[in-house]
């Protein structure tokens, strides 16, 4: 098993960092098994040997973090942990930074940085990203979905999203996720939702200052999201 608190550095580090944020609650983690197939997915497409990692367990609520990095010939895996987060509704607008495809949820994260300290600078939590070709991609630190009626859409994964481990628990409930390839228009007047695997399923309640109206479908993944 990797020691826990190993950074990365030095001579060899070969590329970016391999990054699974999972959350425990009621002393387990409840979707590391979505975590250990995505990262067995990422390490295979990036070229890193699949490390030896265990589900955290015990203790209080909080995020589990583990980083991993090839460091030359060997792999080296850092954990840290951290509290929840707010779970409240989340104020969205839209970044001015463009989105650039991340199917593997790695390190190199400045685009989302800069989208997350250019909503704190205009009150809001987080902020949508899009693409160059101004299709809705994802935010900071969520997964963007909405609804259709009764269907739950979210921006096509081959335009360079993230496949999120909380979009995909949602995929589960709900029957699938219809994916679309959408400008910022498309949104308005729609139930708008954000999920990550840390915090689960969250209502939005604004974007770019104007109210987005509520779903009780919202409410009702919301409530089975956590096994």
């Amino acid at each position: 098993r990797p020691a826990a608190g190993r950074r990365r550095g030095g001579v060899g580090v070969s590329g970016p960092g391999l990054i699974e944020t999972v959350r425990v609650r009621g002393g387990v983690a409840p979707l590391w098994p979505l975590h250990l197939r995505r990262l067995c997915e990422s390490c295979a497409a990036l070229g890193i040997a699949m490390p030896d990692v265990e589900p955290p367990s015990g203790g209080d609520d909080r995020v589990h973090r583990l980083e991993v990095v090839a460091a030359g010939a060997s792999v080296n895996v850092a954990v840290s942990e951290r509290a929840v987060g707010a779970t409240t509704p989340v104020r969205l607008i839209t970044a001015s930074v463009r989105h650039r495809p991340y199917p593997w949820k790695t390190t190199e994260r400045a685009p989302f940085d800069a989208a997350r300290a250019e909503a704190a600078a205009a009150g809001a939590d987080d902020a949508l990203l899009l693409t160059e070709d101004g299709l809705v991609a994802e935010c900071g630190i969520w997964s963007l979905l909405w609804w259709e009626g009764e269907r739950l859409c979210g921006p096509a994964l081959e335009i360079g999203v993230l496949s999120g481990v909380g979009r995909a628990r949602l995929a589960a409930l709900a029957g699938g996720i219809v994916p679309r390839a959408v400008g910022r228009d498309a949104l308005g007047g729609r139930s708008l939702l954000v999920v990550n695997a840390a915090r689960g399923v969250v209502p939005v309640a604004a974007l770019d200052g104007a109210a987005v109206p509520s779903s009780p479908a919202t409410e009702r993944v919301a409530e089975h999201f956590w096994p």
